[in-house]
């Protein structure tokens, strides 16, 4: 099994030293440096580089600095902004709906590293998938660490670091995040139901 089957997979593995992995993010790096420097004015030009880095719906649109491993793990819906400084590490798969919102320094993790000293100094790492689903704001410098799904409607507020999954339609905050209250459903035709 390759190093990029195990992550895949959840197990630990070794992006430190494998070539294959090495190599991937060694590209992407190099294509995120490029997207960065581009000036803003250059829209056409950014919108092509960041599709070629990563899987982006219509109307998406990400503030530069950005930074992520590989790219290839990430899915993101329509109608999505991130502003400056958003870092996704993305060593098992990132899945984002549609209609969310990031505000600026927010960090989505799935890569974490085993308490073990051992294994930790041998550079094996992990990564468990993040989902974040439609309808969601994550307010600044918010924290998503590996495994976490985010429901559809929900708002994370700033500074939080989310280390269990929030469910739909709610205000979470927190260092850990937790619920705060309920958010009212809204329907289709902008009217609050219960």
């Amino acid at each position: 099994m390759t190093e990029k089957e195990k992550a895949a997979k959840g197990l630990l593995y070794d992006a430190n030293n494998d070539p294959e992995l090495q190599d991937a993010m060694y590209k992407t790096h190099c294509l995120i440096d490029e997207f960065n420097r581009l000036p803003i004015k250059e829209r056409e030009k950014r919108d092509l580089l960041i599709r070629s880095i990563l899987k982006i719906g219509k109307n998406g649109y990400i503030t530069s600095p950005f930074f992520c491993d590989y790219g290839e793990n990430i899915e993101i819906g329509d109608n999505f902004f991130a502003n400056t400084n958003l870092v996704i590490l993305d060593g098992a798969k990132v899945k984002i709906g549609d209609n969310v919102f990031i505000a600026p320094n927010v960090g989505i993790y799935t890569a974490g590293h085993p308490l073990e000293v051992k294994l930790r100094n041998k550079g094996f790492e992990y990564a468990y998938p993040v989902t974040i689903g439609n309808n969601v704001w994550i307010g600044a410098h918010a924290c998503i660490l590996p495994g976490v799904t985010i429901g559809d409607n929900t708002t994370i507020g700033a500074g939080s670091v989310v280390t269990k999954d929030i469910p739909s339609n709610v205000l979470a905050a927190g260092n850990p995040c937790r619920i705060i209250r309920k958010l009212p459903v809204e329907t289709n035709h902008g009217q609050e139901s219960q």
